[in-house]
């Protein structure tokens, strides 16, 4: 799988006790990766990072603290980065946008910066979002060279990040001069709304929806009208860890924006999303909520992800109902006999994905 060049690298994970970063760390561990991660300590008291039991190096720093960060690097030495550590709550970026920018955008230099004074890196993927994007609002699915921009606090600061990524390319790995005068290679990666198991984070609609299942509440859904690309967090990961095997493999022409996103067709409603969830699990009980004062946020975005499937060999595996049956059924199972469907999860995708032919899992 992804030509077994994970095996015996060390790689390092920002934001690995997050959502996503604790499901890319769990397959990496199963690709026979030698891993740390960075991250701030998990948020709540329930964890999917934690309830792995992760047996690989965790360092607690925040991606502010650009000495620290650089003397970790210094001492594990990477051959891999996959930087996912950041602010990633629309909402959240309203109370506190300085934060918001500070994370992401000074935080994702300053994991650059220590790529680039370490010395040992071949590989960086750049995870940032489909928010990056400068929005209009229309029918047009986001091309990678589409214009950067974001109306909220968080989807600038991704589209910041972005340049930040472009400027660092430019500047210090540019790909023309790969092998001759530097050997690493950076690239990003921007997927839509990701769903799956052990996400408990604010103002999202699965954590909301599965808190409200499990304790007999009705949740109430936002903005039920605004369309999403959804897709299960083990799409999007397997796109960025098909990008960063082409990296580790010196192949410079992709270090480049990468869109990883659902086909066009799981594109769904908000509202739908969540009827979705509710047909797994009938406990659930749904709500509207349109609050007058709400904040903005965007209610049409579609990516194109031809790109990815074109070069990359890359797209998705699960359709959107596949993707929110198993979704609700984590949770369900979590809730009712606290088993978590992790593992299991992981290698149904991937006898899915071996069964469409796709190239990353040869």
């Amino acid at each position: 799988m992804f030509d077994d060049l994970y095996r015996n690298r060390r790689v390092l994970i920002t934001g690995h006790t997050g959502f996503k970063g604790s499901w890319l760390g769990f397959w990496l561990e199963k690709l026979g990766a030698e891993l740390c991660g960075v991250s701030l300590p998990p948020e709540g008291t329930q964890n999917h990072w934690a309830l792995l039991n992760p047996q690989y190096r965790s360092e607690f720093c925040d991606i502010r603290d650009a000495e620290k960060l650089e003397a970790i690097f210094s001492d594990f030495r990477p051959e891999a980065v996959f930087h996912l550590a950041a602010q990633p709550l629309v909402r959240r970026s309203y109370r506190a946008p300085a934060e918001t920018f500070a994370v992401n955008v000074v935080g994702t230099a300053n994991v650059l910066e220590a790529v680039r004074k370490c010395g040992s890196v071949r590989a960086v993927v750049v995870v940032t979002s489909d928010k990056c994007y400068e929005n209009r609002e229309s029918q047009k699915p986001y091309r990678e060279d589409d214009p950067m921009g974001g109306y909220d606090p968080y989807s600038a600061s991704k589209g910041c990040a972005e340049l930040v990524v472009s400027s660092f390319r430019r500047s210090f790995f540019p790909p023309a001069d790969h092998g001759v005068k530097h050997n690493t290679l950076i690239a990003s990666g921007r997927a839509g709304n990701v769903l799956g198991g052990g996400d408990w984070a604010e103002d999202r609609l699965v954590s909301d929806v599965m808190r409200a299942a499990a304790k007999g509440e009705t949740a109430l859904i936002r903005n039920p009208a605004s369309v999403r690309p959804w897709q299960h967090v083990l799409e999007s990961l397997s796109g960025y860890l098909a990008l960063g095997a082409r990296l580790l493999a010196g192949e410079a022409r992709f270090a480049d924006g990468w869109n990883f996103g659902p086909s066009d067709g799981a594109a769904v409603t908000v509202g739908e999303a969540a009827a979705a969830l509710r047909s797994e699990w009938p406990e659930i009980k749904l709500g509207s909520s349109v609050p007058t004062e709400a904040p903005h946020e965007a209610k049409l975005l579609k990516l194109d992800c031809s790109k990815a499937e074109r070069e990359l060999g890359w797209h998705g595996v699960w359709n959107s109902t596949e993707c929110f049956r198993r979704t609700a059924r984590w949770y369900r199972d979590f809730y009712r006999h606290g088993k978590v469907d992790t593992a299991e999860d992981l290698e149904e995708y991937l006898n899915a994905a071996r069964k469409a032919g796709l190239a990353w899992t040869k």
